[in-house]
């Protein structure tokens, strides 16, 4: 199997897996707790957005960053304990991962999440092993729409950007792809499709083809 030469970086919420009733109930829970509640409106507004940048609008305030810390840290873990039973492969998904891997291109993760989490969706659904690197909210400074989660991806294929197609399901993921120089795919899961503003929007990966990525890579239009 010969090398490819671009790559393909995933999103993982909402584009490797659904598991945004894990996310929102984690949420709930930690509102809950704090006497603050979080709504499923502003679950809808932050979905996809680093801690850093969610735990203030949440609050309504800057939040101290131990405070931060400890509410973020909580979050997750809940989060860990509610998405084995809760989550589910976005349809389409697992071919698309091994018709990628067949023709030899490279895979990266590009989320805003946490390590353990990614670590914890990429073993429950058995595909760590399509994926020659990770980059996630512990390697960036600044979460999406900042390119930076992309970038650090790439850097990490060793693939120059215009070269890399991101998947994507958030308006701030597709923008920050952009950013990036990146060509980037909007996947329908979680946002309307006149929401994403990418170079293809698909309501599903079912039937979705690499040469169908590979396509929207400015150098090969």
């Amino acid at each position: 199997m010969s090398k490819s030469d671009w790559s393909a970086i995933f999103d993982m919420d909402g584009v490797l897996v659904d598991s945004s009733e894990a996310h929102f109930q984690a949420w709930h829970r930690l509102g809950m707790q704090e006497g603050k509640p979080f709504t499923r409106e502003l679950f809808q507004l932050t979905f996809g957005m680093h801690n850093q940048q969610i735990v203030p609008l949440w609050m309504e305030q800057e939040v101290e960053q131990t405070e931060l810390e400890r509410l973020a840290d909580w979050k997750e873990t809940t989060y860990r304990e509610l998405v084995p039973a809760l989550m589910r492969p976005i349809p389409g998904v697992l071919e698309l991962l091994e018709a990628l891997h067949q023709e030899g291109v490279t895979m990266a993760v590009g989320s805003s999440g946490p390590l353990p989490n990614i670590q914890l969706v990429l073993e429950q659904l058995n595909i760590a092993h399509y994926f020659s690197a990770l980059s996630t909210g512990e390697d960036v400074r600044h979460g999406k729409p900042d390119p930076e989660v992309f970038l650090v991806a790439a850097r990490r294929l060793g693939r120059e950007p215009q070269r890399c197609v991101v998947l994507e399901d958030a308006p701030q993921g597709v923008e920050a792809a952009r950013r990036g120089g990146m060509a980037v795919l909007g996947i329908a899961s979680s946002r309307a499709e006149e929401d994403l503003l990418a170079d293809r929007v698909v309501t599903s990966f079912e039937g979705l083809l690499p040469a169908d990525l590979r396509a929207l890579l400015v150098e090969d239009r």
